[in-house]
């Protein structure tokens, strides 16, 4: 059964397709005091996470996951920081059931001052997952680059091969020609 990641808004599940995009799964840590600063950092109300709970990787930066080995693994001391939480519920304002009809409240109403540029409506969003290669030989984070990169070296390896057995049978060619034209004119000096 795939596990599902435990942020707030978060659809991550643990599949192949999420491997492939480099996604990992982190269990929360087995010391309590770390697994309740990871809790209240996920802000949800009446939550505790049990052995089975995990978080995805999209909730931590780049430098706090260990890839240097072949199991990824949160640094110790870390805590998840990255999550999409909705903005706070506005009020809706309901209309008034008996809307203010007098003059007084009317010029009150159009003396009022609007402002001249509304502010930009912030929204946070979920910063792009990125892999950061350390090294230029390192592997890329998409399998299908890699296989990319595979076919492509694969084909120019054929062609070179190819062209190598073409130069020795070219190369073969031309020695028998030269050792018949050299013992030609040996031969027939005898006869």
């Amino acid at each position: 059964m795939p596990a599902h990641c435990a942020a707030y808004g978060c659809k991550q599940r643990r599949t192949a397709e999420s491997k492939k995009e480099g996604i990992t799964f982190h269990r929360f840590p087995g010391d309590d005091e770390m697994r309740r600063m990871w809790e209240k950092a996920l802000r949800r109300k009446d939550f505790t996470a049990n052995k089975e709970t995990v978080l995805c990787s999209d909730h931590f930066e780049c430098d706090d996951i260990d890839r240097t080995g072949q199991i990824c693994r949160i640094r110790p001391g870390v805590i998840p920081s990255i999550f999409n939480f909705p903005d706070r519920p506005r009020k809706v304002r309901r209309k008034e059931k008996n809307a203010r009809t007098t003059k007084t409240s009317m010029k009150a109403k159009e003396s009022m001052p609007q402002p001249l540029i509304t502010p930009p409506k912030v929204t946070k969003k979920k910063p792009p997952f990125k892999i950061e290669l350390d090294h230029n030989y390192s592997l890329p984070s998409c399998p299908d680059a890699l296989k990319a990169k595979f076919k492509e070296f694969a084909s120019r390896l054929w062609a070179l091969e190819k062209e190598k057995r073409n130069a020795q049978v070219r190369e073969r060619r031309a020695r028998n020609t030269l050792m018949a034209v050299l013992h030609k004119p040996l031969c027939n000096a005898f006869i």
